[in-house]
């Protein structure tokens, strides 16, 4: 049976993150033989969303579709470049005067059809979204795992574990994988589910670990301390290590065969 291998990376962060991305992406698709790879670069530019600039760095190095999140347009020039460039997606339940979109079916280099999909979640997020369980259901009924498309891959960008679990039981057996991004810190639950998606609560993030959750650690900490701040978050300048995961999927149902962390460099060691 042929298979597909898709590579997913964690939110990258500043430039310790976006020079991870830029010195080993290329080998790492190589190495691995991934198909098609996916980055989820919303913290890439300062630490807070992606500039036109960063965008273009990235698509060009490897990523086939990069994802955003809640601060998808904190650099304010991705307002009007992520209507050209369909290789960036921003979550589904946005305001439905942003501009971009939430999802797009995409091709390998053997034509084989790769659904992206990015929602925010609810619990514990700053203001209040559209129902991301709703939203994804509407794209899954219009994209059928094994028939429209070979593969499928959900981006849940969320704190609450629980909420990107449920939304993982929730696709199970309509998508290859559901990946969880937003807190930074990889997950050591990588599993497939009964019906057959794959799913990890959190991929990590590419950045430096040398850090609190990729900031600069002296200002979070006199937060924490003191209750006062003092000057804004900067990302750390650390060497910056990889997190993400790679899903294997057959062709004919869709469905994962294997998903395993990826992670090096940096802080951090694999494992």
């Amino acid at each position: 049976m042929k298979a597909m291998k898709i590579l997913f990376l964690g939110d990258v962060v500043g430039r310790s993150g976006r020079l991870a991305i830029i010195n080993n992406l290329p080998a790492v698709i190589k190495s691995n033989k991934i198909d098609f790879s996916i980055v989820n670069a919303e913290n890439a530019t300062s630490g807070m969303g992606l500039s036109v600039k960063h965008a273009k760095e990235i698509l060009e190095i490897g990523a086939d579709c990069i994802t955003l999140g809640d601060h998808a347009f904190d650099q304010k020039d991705m307002l009007q470049f992520i209507d050209q460039e369909d290789r960036i997606l921003r979550p589904l339940n946005f305001s439905k005067s942003a501009p971009g979109r939430g999802s797009k079916i995409y091709s390998d280099k053997r034509g084989r059809k790769i659904l992206v999909a990015q929602v925010l979640g609810q619990v514990f997020m700053k203001r209040p979204f559209d129902d991301p369980f709703s939203e994804i259901d509407n794209i899954l009924r219009k994209n059928i795992l094994g028939g429209a498309v070979q593969a499928s891959i959900i981006d849940i960008h969320c704190e609450a574990t629980s909420e990107k679990m449920a939304l993982g039981h929730f696709c199970d057996g309509r998508v290859s994988a559901v990946i969880g991004t937003h807190t930074h810190i990889p997950t050591a639950d990588t599993m497939i589910l009964p019906a057959g998606t794959a799913y990890q609560s959190d991929a990590g993030m590419c950045g430096s670990f040398d850090s609190v959750i990729g900031m600069d650690k002296s200002e979070p900490l006199r937060r924490f301390v003191t209750g006062m701040s003092k000057e804004r978050f900067k990302p750390a300048d650390g060497e910056g290590t990889i997190c993400g995961s790679i899903i294997e999927t057959d062709d004919q149902s869709g469905l994962a065969r294997s998903i395993e962390m990826l992670r090096f460099g940096g802080y951090l060691t694999s494992t």
